[in-house]
């Protein structure tokens, strides 16, 4: 990961204990540790990492800590700077190694862990520069058998690593210890997976610029820190983190090799721990307090599972598959049918359950969310005559590509004498454009005029697809917020000036309902930024313009949707509907065919994801015996007093 701006610690917050998420642990291997939310996790890593340092540097005279990189640990630095700037810990006396470096990269390049750490935390703290310790991504390939023979010694020599803080890739690696990794590994050079490389092409811009190997300490050298603390955060990490906290230890996902270490534990937020049997399924090891959400979330399992519609379901489905307690709580299964049938019944709104002639407010994060996450609603909602601002609040001009710019420009030359535009002025201007795109490296920034230019092409496309779906171009604005004006993918953190311009946007429109993208995955990515953006302003007392607070919808974002137990409101979808939703996210074509961060591991285009998406939701439905429809949005909605969170 790059971090292109230096990292200010943040305000200082007083908070309480945190809170865990406990339940039956009968199938987890190793201690795990659930909260709510990710911002807990940075809270109580970093109340663990102060303990230790204080502990081990009275002891010794020294603490060895172990550091990852990457988004997952960059709140627990942050949290450590806070701490340190105001005298709660003292660093002088910590050593750190590193886990990992790519090869080959040098220690200045944006992409290199060096300036990562450099960068997030040791620029902020009083850490020794000869205390601390990375691979040298930069050494000399016949030197690196020696290279990484002194990095164990090193280690060694100061008695082993006392705090290992790791994360979790996709394919179950620690460190950069890959699927096939030996337990008895030791830091080597080895070649990355497809899968975590596809992870980190957002970084590089493209896969094709991410280096095919990497310099990582070994499994056993992880395995001999005193203490570890695997980290993972997002929704995205839940397959593969119950693959390392409830499957067999196996070298296809190194992760699960901690489980033979005594004072290893896994920290996870809600959406990483999602898959997680005492979260996902808790009915199946132990006796619940059946609520009606999840009463609900059984029974559709329920008929998942043994493949029929709800109303359909016999007792015997329900013996059969942990669910005895339920049947007995209702006596039989009929009444139990009937109550969830009618719950998600009652979630479908067409048009005329939807909000009409009042006043709309919808947040997108990139200039495309809108459409390929709404577009059906969008429609609807304009047809009932509501009055709606969409709100783009990022530029997106990162995720336009340089050939693109060139097209624009070629176009701009061709067309500046029929515009009454100055020919020569166009050619300078597209010269020097394009010289810039040939000294450039992948993944530094662009010319500022560059990066304008990108701006201008994904808001030009933004105004296209609002009327495609039947809204005036005037129901855009361009908020353009500060935190994303890096140039580079990783961004500075949320900050006053972002929040102003949200809450100004509030007190103008007084919407009666806001629409925000409810993302659950990385925690510093675009989207959870935006909605921590949002949350401040809603939180402030003139956010309603004196009136009531807007009521919220979450929606989702381009890879995932809302599940139909977790919805509140699924919003069906003619064939036309979807058809002219499809046509609306055409009009991004600086995102069709291939788009800059196609994200995961998922090559379909983004429409295609959107189609297959919103068909599968009305499937779904159909198959639990609801009614039958072409395609269903579906979206979370918050009371006011909830948005306040």
């Amino acid at each position: 990961m790059t971090q292109p701006e230096v990292v200010a610690p943040s305000p200082r917050v007083q908070h309480g204990p945190v809170t865990t998420l406990e339940g039956p642990r009968q199938r987890e291997r190793i201690r795990t540790v659930v909260v709510a939310d990710h911002d807990d996790l940075a809270l109580l890593l970093a109340d663990r990492i102060v303990e230790v340092i204080r502990r081990e540097t009275a002891a010794k005279g020294r603490c060895v800590l172990g550091l990852a990189t990457g988004s997952t640990p960059i709140g627990i630095y942050r949290e450590l700077i806070r701490r340190h700037q105001a005298g709660e810990v003292d660093c002088s006396r910590v050593v750190t190694f590193n886990l990992d470096e790519y090869y080959p990269m040098a220690p200045d390049n944006p992409h290199s862990y060096r300036r990562y750490m450099r960068e997030n935390l040791f620029a902020h703290v009083n850490i020794a520069p000869e205390n601390v310790h990375l691979p040298d991504g930069s050494v000399a390939r016949e030197r690196l058998t020696e290279h990484c023979a002194a990095y164990e010694r090193a280690i060694a020599e100061l008695g082993g690593i006392d705090f290992q803080i790791l994360g979790i890739g996709k394919s179950g690696h620690i460190g950069f210890n890959e699927p096939g990794s030996s337990p008895d590994s030791r830091t080597r050079l080895v070649t990355l997976d497809t899968i975590t490389r596809k992870d980190a092409a957002a970084d590089f811009f493209g896969v094709d610029n991410v280096p095919r190997e990497a310099i990582t300490m070994g499994v056993a050298t992880i395995l001999e820190a005193r203490e570890i603390a695997l980290i993972a955060t997002g929704e995205h990490k839940a397959a593969i983190v119950q693959q390392a906290v409830e499957g067999e230890m196996t070298p296809d996902v190194a992760a699960t090799f901690l489980q033979r270490h005594g004072h290893a534990t896994v920290y996870l937020d809600r959406a990483a721990a999602a898959e997680l049997t005492r979260i996902q399924t808790p009915w199946v090891l132990e006796s619940v307090a059946w609520t009606p959400e999840l009463t609900e979330r059984a029974v559709v399992w329920l008929a998942e599972r043994a493949g029929k519609a709800i109303l359909k379901l016999t007792a015997r489905d329900y013996s059969e598959h942990h669910l005895s307690p339920l049947l007995a709580k209702y006596g039989a299964p009929g009444p139990i049918n009937g109550e969830v049938f009618n719950r998600l019944r009652d979630k479908i709104r067409g048009r005329a359950r939807l909000p009409a002639r009042t006043r709309v407010l919808v947040f997108s994060p990139h200039p495309d969310d809108d459409v390929i996450s709404m577009g059906g609603i969008l429609r609807k909602l304009w047809e009932n005559e509501n009055a709606i601002v969409v709100a783009y609040m990022t530029s997106g001009n990162i995720a336009v590509f340089d050939h693109d710019v060139e097209r624009h420009l070629d176009f701009v030359e061709r067309a500046a004498g029929a515009l009454g535009l100055d020919p020569a002025a166009a050619q300078r201007a597209r010269q020097t454009v394009e010289a810039s795109f040939e000294r450039k490296q992948p993944g530094t920034a662009d010319l500022p005029v560059v990066q304008d230019l990108k701006r201008y092409i994904r808001e030009s496309e933004a105004i296209a697809a609002l009327e495609a779906v039947g809204l005036p171009r005037t129901a855009a604005r361009f908020l353009d917020l500060p935190f994303y004006r890096t140039g580079e993918v990783l961004k500075r953190p949320i900050g006053e000036a972002d929040v102003a311009i949200v809450r100004r946007l509030l007190e103008e429109v007084r919407p009666d309902t806001v629409f925000v993208a409810g993302d659950l995955s990385a925690p510093h990515g675009t989207h959870r930024m935006c909605k921590q953006a949002i949350d401040s302003a809603l939180s402030a007392p003139s956010a309603g313009g004196g009136g009531p607070r807007p009521q919220v919808w979450l929606y989702r974002g381009a890879w995932q949707e809302w599940s139909i137990t977790e919805a509140d409101v699924l919003v069906p979808l003619s064939q036309d509907e979807l058809r002219a939703k499809i046509l609306a996210i055409f009009k991004h074509q600086s995102q069709k065919d291939t788009a800059q961060f196609p994200g995961g591991h998922d090559d379909r285009e983004f429409w295609q994801r959107v189609e297959a998406r919103n068909l599968e939701t009305a499937a779904h439905a159909d198959r639990l015996g609801l009614s039958e429809y072409q395609a269903m949005e579906a979206y979370r909605t918050l009371l006011p007093k909830e948005s306040e969170r």
